[in-house]
């Protein structure tokens, strides 16, 4: 009957489950959350683009996973956050909306393990090949760095999402927190054999190349530092590889979760509440682990805060 009276264009999203004396709370965490990590986010590219200092490529590479963490968290946070104080039987969202954000949602995750990929080889250029560096990572280097992991992400995503799209649709449910490539694909009635291989093929090039790239970059990372002397060379690998680990790390566990948590489906709603929190807490992750642990980014914003006090008690 529901499926009936919805209109052909209309998808009826789930969400999470609150309950009502616990939404103004939630509603108020996931905002702070997202707002800390657009704000410093933000205020890391500006710093690293109005700061000469820190003109080089790790940082400039960095600003990819920046603003790619910016558009992950708008993609979904806004609408998570609206449909809180909404009841479960009355959210709904466009196909052509919800198409959209999948999209959205699947580049902004494959985007984030291809940068993190070229970041990985800048740290390996750096510390591996020091002499060359410098004019290996040029700035047309990170510029064509940069292009290949946004327009590999895209391609990927692109073909991934149209073998969905061309499907006909039966359902109108879609019982997850946001729209994904599977939720979309679950709409129909139709084969997905296509869908399940290609989505299949996605997943495994996608991790298994990230996975085998940065695995083997900081293991010759750490081999190159075994064998070397040079205590400077050691603390600064150890500063940036920890930090950037760091990051993948949680990137990968965070995924893994999820996977796990979908082979049970009684635990649905602790996933729900855990793929909300990855998208949202990630970003945030991000910007605390380079904003505080990369010494010359916390410099220039430890000498920004004093120069504002300086220029206010003056």
């Amino acid at each position: 009957m529901e499926n009936r009276t919805l209109g052909e264009d209309i998808i009826h999203l789930e969400g999470l489950k609150v309950s009502s004396q616990f939404s103004i709370p939630t509603f108020i965490l996931l905002l702070l959350i997202y707002t800390f990590a657009v704000v410093s986010n933000i205020s890391l590219v500006s710093l690293i683009f109005t700061s000469r200092s820190l003109h080089q490529p790790m940082y400039l590479l960095f600003c990819n996973m920046s603003i790619n963490d910016i558009f992950g968290a708008t993609i979904v946070t806004p609408h998570i956050l609206r449909d809180i104080f909404i009841p479960q039987p009355e959210r709904y969202i466009r196909y052509i909306d919800c198409a959209f954000q999948a999209f959205c949602v699947h580049l902004y995750a494959g985007a984030t393990h291809t940068v993190l990929m070229i970041m990985a080889f800048d740290r390996y250029m750096a510390i591996c090949n020091p002499l060359r560096y410098t004019t290996i990572m040029t700035n047309k280097m990170v510029a064509k760095l940069s292009l290949g992991a946004w327009t590999t992400a895209l391609v990927l995503v692109a073909i991934l999402l149209g073998l969905t799209i061309r499907l006909s649709r039966c359902r109108r449910v879609i019982l997850n927190p946001f729209c994904d490539n599977v939720s979309l694909f679950s709409l129909s009635c139709e084969s997905v054999l296509i869908n399940n291989i290609y989505g299949l093929s996605y997943t495994v090039v996608l991790l298994g190349s990230s996975i085998i790239s940065v695995s083997l970059t900081y293991l010759k990372i750490a081999a190159v530092c075994v064998r070397s002397k040079n205590k400077a060379l050691n603390n600064k690998a150890l500063q940036t590889c920890s930090t950037h680990l760091a990051v993948y790390i949680f990137l990968l566990a965070s995924a893994f979760i999820i996977v796990i948590l979908h082979r049970f489906p009684q635990m649905s709603d602790i996933r729900k509440v855990v793929s909300v929190l990855c998208e949202v807490t990630l970003p945030a992750f991000n910007a605390i682990i380079y904003g505080l642990q990369i010494k010359e980014i916390k410099q220039r914003i430890i000498a920004v805060f004093y120069n504002r006090k300086v220029a206010q008690i003056k």
